[in-house]
């Protein structure tokens, strides 16, 4: 069964920082490509930053160059998404997504939960 857990949302001020975290299972982690969206209501769900499988290529959408930094550890099966510098319009429903395996001629995604992260004074 495969499974992507997000973990480490809350409240935050601006200005501070959050790490989240997403544990994948059921599948073979090493060989997807990995990413995080975000969603606020009413808006369509948006990339966040990418991550390749072996980890060698990043991305990022512009609004979070510089603040957010996305990693992984294909041991634990985790990818990590570090933010800094939050702000006001950082806050969001936060998924993880993978997106593979490497060289599938029929790709597949998968989705986690989501976690809430809301930046407010």
């Amino acid at each position: 069964q495969v499974q992507l857990v997000e973990s480490g949302g809350g409240l935050v001020q601006p200005g501070g920082s959050l790490t989240l975290s997403c544990a994948a299972s059921g599948f073979i982690f090493s060989r997807y490509a990995m990413s995080w969206y975000r969603q606020v209501p009413g808006k369509e769900r948006e990339l966040v930053a990418g991550i390749s499988s072996v980890g060698g290529s990043r991305n990022y959408a512009d609004s979070v160059k510089g603040r957010f930094t996305i990693s992984r550890d294909n041991a634990k099966n985790t990818v990590y998404l570090q933010m800094k510098s939050l702000k006001l319009e950082d806050t969001a429903v936060y998924y993880c997504n993978g997106d593979g395996p490497v060289g599938a001629s029929i790709p597949r995604t998968y989705w986690g939960q989501g976690t809430q992260v809301t930046v407010s004074s």
